[in-house]
């Protein structure tokens, strides 16, 4: 912050235009020199208060976290010690994903899908040949690459980008997400509650079924085939075991917007705008307490300590006691 100089004011006998050249020369000898050391320390910090996390995962070895302008981090499994490293972009990476092979792959607002094979460190581009807008990755289980956007638009690569297959179900409905139960099933989710599964491994998918009330899916998670959430604005949560043909509104404690679900292990959470994390008893959520901040949070890992590391906005790092489900402890990171 730059510092300020008070001059006492002392009475003089002057001619009245020597005065106004003195004043000059008075106001400008009160200018404080720019003091930068305050950005210079943020910009040396590894984990910045401008960074907007979108997601969060992690491999064997590294975890990794993605956001706002090009913003990569990296750190080790067994301890917590983030690196920034340089994608080469200036656009904000919107999701990451692991693959079978323990590679990465990141998403990026210009229609770019990035590889990494060495743990985080260097990052290869390939570019989507699509005018449609993308919003989520996944990586199969064969380590195929698939993302989804606009008009129900579906991606996909084979090849670690080198060609690209797309499709779409000739909705006029963004997708917003993206999940591969096993090698061959995979339900994609989006807006206007579009829902739709594929049996075949992506080749071709089921005539879609909508959620009712043109319900806007920000989130959601499918355990089998028949099980499912999805988690939209208003704190709204949405349950099926049926496959999608019918939903079940579960209570929730909360009105914040949920953007995600994480399993970890028998545990389920949610997580969204203002901090909200919550925690699946069963039949209903409760609302674990907050610590920090309330900025939104966007991403969940399982650390292998146990606790559950979440992503969000304004450089936050959390990590949440997940190991007694009634003693739920967030602490900063």
């Amino acid at each position: 912050m730059a510092s300020i100089t008070t001059n006492k004011l002392i009475a003089l006998t002057v001619k009245p235009g020597l005065l106004i050249s003195m004043l000059g020369v008075a106001l400008t000898g009160c200018e404080a020199p720019l003091n930068l050391e305050g950005v210079e320390q943020e910009k040396a910090k590894s984990v910045r208060r401008t960074d907007q996390f979108q997601n969060i995962t992690a491999n064997n070895d590294v975890i990794v976290a993605v956001g706002n302008d090009g913003l990569v981090l990296t750190s080790p499994v067994d301890k917590i010690e983030w690196t920034r490293q340089s994608p080469n972009t200036s656009y904000s990476l919107i999701d990451v994903a692991v693959c079978p092979d323990q590679s990465f792959v990141a998403l990026s607002m210009d229609k770019q899908v990035w590889f990494s094979g060495d743990n985080g460190v260097n990052w290869r581009p390939s570019q989507l040949p699509t005018p449609e807008d993308v919003l989520d990755l996944t990586c199969a289980p064969d380590n195929s690459i698939w993302v989804v956007g606009s008009f129900s638009t579906v991606l996909n690569s084979k090849d670690q980008g080198q060609s690209w297959n797309e499709t779409t179900l000739n909705e006029d409905a963004m997708l917003t997400g993206i999940q591969f139960l096993d090698s061959n099933t995979a339900i994609v989710t989006g807006e206007f509650g579009l829902v739709s599964r594929s049996d075949d491994a992506g080749q071709s998918w089921n005539t879609p079924e909508y959620i009712p009330n043109d319900f806007y899916t920000q989130g959601a998670l499918f355990t089998s085939k028949e099980t499912g959430w999805v988690a939209g604005l208003s704190g709204q949560i949405l349950y099926t075991n049926d496959a999608g043909l019918s939903w079940t509104k579960q209570t929730t404690p909360t009105e914040s917007p949920l953007y995600g679900f994480y399993q970890a292990g028998p545990k389920l959470f949610a997580f969204g705008d203002h901090g909200t994390i919550l925690e699946y008893t069963g039949m209903d959520w409760k609302k674990l307490p907050p610590q920090g901040k309330p900025v939104y949070l966007r991403g969940a890992q399982k650390l292998s300590d146990g606790k559950l590391l979440l992503a969000g906005g304004s450089g936050s790092l959390y990590t949440l006691e997940i190991a007694s489900s009634e003693n739920s402890q967030i602490s900063q990171k």
